[in-house]
């Protein structure tokens, strides 16, 4: 597919904030405008890169929503991430100049490409954003140590609860309800990320609807009491 080159302003984005370093000065907004090589349209179940695959770009989400996975000895996909707009994605083909992972959009979706060349070379002069690039790299160390604890020592209640909670904040964060989400990805890619079978992950979303917890239509979701979710994840001691 070729990209559809549009010239893009970061200075104009409404996502500015969710991707780009705060406090930044006009002159240095500016040059970081010229980070962004082109947009890029991704249609729902397009591969945006894959495992293999040169190293070249960042990609900043603009829209849509995408799952990165890699395919195991058996052939089958282990879904390692869900990635929203706001989010940079990419950053798996730093280490070895290849990307490690495919990544595929769950919805139509549209990205900023910023060829790292230019983030290198703009980062030793806008220390601000050489900061940011290393916090993004810091926040994907967090959470792969934490998807390590959820599939290491969590139950599936609590493995799920997780899931749904972390979502629908980072959902929050880009202006949605607290309390709505609509599930970009399946159950069985749910379960796949989760390290359950697709049957649990069913069990378990009914389990949290005959409890109150949420109302489930289809992939809408409902959290109808955030407390008891924060509960599985993090049981109240019974002297409190």
């Amino acid at each position: 597919m070729t990209p559809h080159t549009i010239k893009v302003a970061c200075s104009n984005c409404n996502l500015r904030e969710l991707c780009m370093p705060m406090g930044l000065s006009d002159s240095d907004l500016e040059r970081i405008d010229d980070l962004v090589a082109n947009r890029r349209k991704v249609a729902r179940g397009e591969v945006l890169f894959q495992n293999g695959e040169p190293f070249s770009s960042l990609y900043a989400i603009r829209t849509g929503f995408f799952k990165t996975c890699v395919s195991s000895e058996d052939g089958r996909d282990q879904v390692t991430g869900f990635q929203m707009a706001g989010e940079i994605i990419g950053l798996d083909g730093i280490v070895n100049d290849r990307h490690t992972c495919d990544a595929v959009a769950l919805e139509d979706a549209e990205v900023c490409v910023m060829p790292f060349s230019r983030i290198e070379d703009l980062s030793r002069e806008v220390t601000s954003l050489q900061r940011h690039v290393h916090k993004i790299m810091s926040r994907e160390i967090v959470r792969e140590n934490g998807v390590l604890m959820l599939l290491g020592s969590m139950r599936a209640e609590e493995r799920l609860a997780t899931f749904l909670l972390n979502l629908v904040q980072r959902l929050h964060a880009r202006g949605f309800s607290q309390s709505e989400l609509v599930l970009r990805m399946t159950r069985e890619e749910i379960g796949s990320y989760l390290g359950l079978k697709l049957e649990t992950v069913s069990r378990t979303f009914s389990k949290f609807s005959e409890d109150g917890i949420i109302e489930v239509k289809q992939r809408h979701v409902r959290i109808l009491n955030t407390a008891a979710l924060k509960d599985i994840v993090n049981p109240q001691c019974a002297d409190d």
